[in-house]
């Protein structure tokens, strides 16, 4: 029988520690832990090592194709695939706005090169998105909603956020201001672009990707001042990555507090 292999990006700390933690005791198979760093990710092995868990790391770093890529091709090479992949990892530049880069090229690399098989993805969005999407311009909440909006398109419209936002004429052109709430739309709106393309192309494999709200969480990123405990976050992404065999849904929806979400 294949070993069966979960794959948390952004591993070594808050949400993604948590993430792993609970997947260590409750996944039947190998657990990674990936973090960019590769003191910090080992170290966090370590640790878990200490309360009795066991976790493999690989190194990763979302913002680099060609790491992205190593890794797949790493876990395709070594068990065939990848059964379960939350994109956890991101950063964030605080400053007059919140900019956030998140793992969401993970998630197209892995699914378009056939990495992930008969199992889970699980994209760590936010309640951003939502709010942030209600303060779009009509027609730009029209396309973000659309059932036919396209990777191209969605890349289209970051670049020109960013575009317009260099220019200070962002609002003018039916954005919000809020490039952190922005980029978590995106990261919503791509999962639900890549849920669709699986249900097209692979509609056998039994592949459930879907974009998930922790919630405010007690992080390095969030601050100290949120209510949710990691572990606590972490209950609706490991929801999403263990949904058992055999299950349909959900599939290309948001959900927070482990309930599907109106988009």
């Amino acid at each position: 029988m294949a070993t069966r292999v979960a794959v948390v990006t952004g591993g070594n700390k808050g949400i993604g520690l948590a993430i792993v933690r609970e997947l260590c005791r409750r996944f039947q198979g190998v657990v990674y832990l990936t973090a960019r760093d590769v003191a910090r990710g080992e170290g966090a092995v370590k640790s878990l090592a200490s309360d009795g868990l066991k976790a493999e790391f690989h190194q990763l770093d979302i913002d680099d194709v060609n790491s992205i890529t190593a890794a797949a091709a790493h876990f395709k090479e070594k068990f065939g695939g990848v059964d379960v992949l939350v994109n956890n990892a991101g950063i964030a530049f605080k400053s007059r706005m919140l900019y956030e880069t998140v793992g969401h090229s993970v998630s197209r690399r892995c699914v378009t090169s056939e990495c992930v098989h008969s199992g889970r993805v699980v994209n760590v969005s936010s309640i951003a998105s939502q709010r942030t999407l209600k303060q779009c311009s009509p027609e730009l909440q029209q396309r973000f909603r659309s059932d036919d909006i396209t990777e191209e398109e969605l890349v289209g419209l970051m670049q020109r956020f960013v575009a317009e936002t260099k220019k200070g004429k962002h609002k003018e052109d039916g954005w919000p201001e809020t490039a952190y709430g922005v980029s978590k739309t995106g990261v919503t709106t791509l999962s639900m672009i890549l849920a669709r393309r699986l249900s097209q192309e692979r509609p056998n494999d039994g592949i459930l990707l879907n974009a998930c709200c922790p919630g405010w969480v007690r992080t390095d990123m969030a601050g100290p001042k949120a209510p949710k405990s990691p572990e606590e976050g972490a209950v609706t992404p490991v929801y999403l990555a263990l949904l058992p065999p055999g299950a349909t849904e959900p599939h290309g929806k948001y959900v927070s507090e482990k309930e599907v979400q109106p988009w």
